[in-house]
């Protein structure tokens, strides 16, 4: 009797296993780190968690959420986490080429939504405005803010400082009572502060025509988790571009953002359509390279542009499954 219960609990198991229904045994944890938490960019693992498609693909996803690129190449350096989201392009270049153990999995962004703004009362008109004495904002050392901020620079050959300040609502702070004269921001966040005439644009990442075409954000792994983990890191990505899918095609994804960025469903689709075409999140290709890598050597990101054997090794993203 006892064999015959085991036998037909062992059949019962399998047969549920091979229909899908033990989700719970099957989920495997993928630890993220997440930069600018709310970002309509960086909230696909958020939003894919909500609408269960990582899940499908037996994934659980534990995120982190931190102040910048910087900080989230250094959370996957370290180990700490599994993947990087929205880590700056040149500094994951520059860490490649001192041997850091990187990969890149996929673009995050292409293009760049983030804005530079100043207080109503500012004299400054546009960025181009800056001077020696003006101060502006950027996240993080390495972040894609950092390299638009020199883009900026480069550009329009400006004199003015650049600041490390962390995050939108840390740096909106610093702007209103005057510390920083230029800060920067990324939708959602500061819309009603433009709306209500408290700040002002001055500056977009994608006035400039180099960053416009450019994978200016990444997602990374490290090397152990890519060898150890790579089944997990494909799916990973299979839910990732699922996601970005579902983002733009249904409905319940203004609502899901809305709720999580804790805005209006209205403002949630002025974002997107307004800010972030789907172009710029699909993550099959880093844009722009030569030209990345010739803004890498000059702002002493990397010594050389990186070799077509270095940028293999770099380059790991999975395939898209059909």
């Amino acid at each position: 009797m006892k064999r015959r219960q085991v036998l037909i609990l062992a059949a019962a198991t399998a047969s549920a296993i091979a229909f899908g229904s033990l989700p719970a045994a099957a989920q495997e944890t993928v630890k993220l780190a997440v930069g600018q938490r709310g970002n309509w960019d960086t909230s696909v693992p958020e939003l894919g968690k909500r609408a269960g498609i990582f899940k499908k693909h037996g994934l659980e996803l534990d995120i982190l959420y931190t102040q910048g690129g910087g900080e989230t190449q250094q959370a996957v350096l370290s180990g700490s986490v599994d993947v990087g989201v929205a880590a700056g392009t040149l500094g994951v270049f520059g860490a490649f080429s001192k041997g850091a153990p990187v990969r890149i999995i996929g673009a995050q962004t292409t293009g760049a939504a983030d804005y530079w703004y100043v207080r109503a009362d500012s004299p400054l008109k546009t960025i181009k405005d800056a001077t020696a004495e003006t101060t502006v904002a950027y996240s993080t050392n390495g972040s894609s803010t950092h390299t638009i901020v020199r883009g900026f620079t480069k550009a329009y050959g400006l004199k003015a400082k650049p600041v490390a300040t962390g995050g939108p609502p840390g740096t909106f702070t610093q702007v209103m009572s005057g510390q920083i004269n230029v800060g920067w921001a990324a939708p959602p966040f500061g819309i009603d502060a433009i709306d209500q005439n408290k700040i002002r644009i001055v500056g977009r990442g994608n006035d400039l025509p180099e960053i416009k075409d450019q994978t200016v954000r990444l997602l990374i792994t490290n090397v152990q988790t890519l060898q150890r983990r790579k089944d997990v890191i494909d799916r990973f990505m299979q839910a990732y571009r699922e996601t970005v899918d579902w983002m733009y095609s249904s409905p319940q994804a203004m609502t899901e953002y809305a709720q999580f960025a804790n805005i209006s469903e209205d403002l949630a689709k002025r974002i997107r359509d307004e800010f972030f075409s789907k172009a710029m999140l699909v993550p099959d290709k880093i844009q722009g390279i030569d030209a990345l890598m010739a803004d890498a050597v000059e702002f002493k990101n990397i010594s050389a542009p990186l070799t077509k054997e270095q940028l293999n090794e770099l380059l790991q993203i999975p395939a898209a499954k059909s």
